[in-house]
């Protein structure tokens, strides 16, 4: 056995969701390690203990709440100030979205691969205020042709803001995100990113790429617990947006207790009382991510082993690869061309204790694989899906 596939069998001992099941839906919700849901129990046991409200528990939480921001900073390649800590990524894309003072007859331009959730929030801006959208067929360019060309060719002198996925969540297909912020900027238009398949997977360094407006979650590839993401604002860009929700948090006050005005950074969008047990849980998950490597070295393992799932998939009578070449991401969305329905595929792989998913649009399958996931794992994923789509072992 190698030197990397030893250290990923004891790192693998941290996920207690490994056990008895063959995970591939990371892009849904990665599995929770064993230290990030020890720490949310002391922190619970330690709340209780203290107060759960009192002056050291406050101190105690503006501690650890200011830890994880650093951590999170650390691995965006961002300073600390600039991240507002949210629930999910949805929450991060309605602080940008609403937050702009939007005119009648701005533009909004999408791609054809953005989230339901992402969507339903531009269509009640545009019924509200009047704003127009539309979609730019990027889906189009998985295997052929240019994102920057498709973009740069539905922009228009309306058009305030750009609503772009960095990893596509149905395709996996990585936009050369930097290039379509600097085309953007040149006309004036802004960009909000939803980096739910991004953050946890590329090495990213968000000061260099220049994006606006940059949502992400803790809970897929930083497999962190659900309900804590966050939402970078570039430091260009932070007096664009005016908070919509607000609360004590959102705000400095004097020693009277009078408000005295917004915070000056990233801040300003937080509300109130979160969760903060789930904060550590998160903050712990980070940790253990960078036990096993670097934030490259885990990107390039996930690609390696993503690209292991697609060359297998491909030798399958019957079944097609969306992308014509490997993988970029850690995303293997795939179709069947039997009588087999994609659900039934599903279904049926889930009661043999294989963990996958179905989309829509694309109709495909999504087979999700992590830097610490198994050969040997891929290998049953891929003899499971040949039995069932061809009644044979591969």
């Amino acid at each position: 056995m190698t030197l990397i596939s030893t250290k990923t069998e004891d790192h693998r001992q941290e996920f207690p969701g490994l056990a008895n099941k063959i995970y591939f839906n990371y892009g849904g919700q990665g599995t929770l390690p064993r230290t990030a849901l020890d720490a949310i129990i002391q922190a619970h046991q330690f709340l209780q203990q203290q107060g759960p409200f009192s002056g050291r528990v406050n101190g105690w939480l503006q501690q650890k709440t200011a830890l994880l921001r650093q951590e999170m900073a650390y691995e965006l390649g961002v300073a600390p100030e600039t991240l507002s800590i949210t629930e999910n990524v949805t929450e991060g894309c309605n602080i940008a979205l609403w937050g702009i003072e939007w005119q009648t007859e701005d533009h909004i331009l999408l791609t054809d691969c953005e989230h339901p959730g992402v969507i339903a929030i531009v269509q009640e801006i545009a019924r509200r205020f009047g704003v127009k959208y539309s979609f730019c067929p990027i889906l189009n360019t998985l295997n052929q042709g240019s994102p920057l060309d498709v973009i740069r060719n539905h922009l228009t002198p309306q058009t305030r803001l750009l609503v772009c996925s960095h990893v596509l969540w149905n395709t996996g297909q990585v936009l050369p995100l930097s290039e379509i912020v600097e085309i953007c900027h040149q006309q004036q238009v802004h960009v909000l990113v939803d980096a739910a398949q991004s953050v946890g997977m590329l090495p990213l360094n968000l000061g260099e790429i220049g994006a606006d407006f940059y949502a992400f979650t803790g809970h897929k590839w930083w497999c962190g617990p659900a309900g804590v993401g966050g939402l970078y604002i570039h430091p260009d860009a932070l007096e664009i947006l005016k908070p919509t929700f607000m609360g004590w948090r959102s705000v400095e006050v004097d020693a009277d207790g009078e408000v005295q005005g917004w915070k000056p950074n990233g801040q300003r969008f937080e509300v109130a009382t979160s969760a903060y047990p789930q904060y550590e849980g998160l903050r712990s998950a980070i940790v253990i991510h960078r036990q096993w490597g670097s934030k490259r070295k885990r990107y390039q393992e996930i690609c390696r082993l993503s690209a292991y799932l697609w060359s297998k998939l491909q030798k399958i009578d019957g079944v097609h690869c969306l992308t014509s070449s490997p993988p970029l991401s850690g995303l293997v969305s795939f179709q069947i061309n039997k009588a087999l329905s994609h659900a039934d595929l599903v279904q049926n792989l889930e009661e043999k204790g294989f963990l996958i998913r179905k989309l829509l649009n694309p109709n495909c399958v999504r087979a999700c694989v992590h830097y610490f996931t198994l050969k040997e794992e891929i290998e049953q994923l891929v003899e499971a899906i040949a039995l069932l789509v061809n009644h044979r072992e591969y």
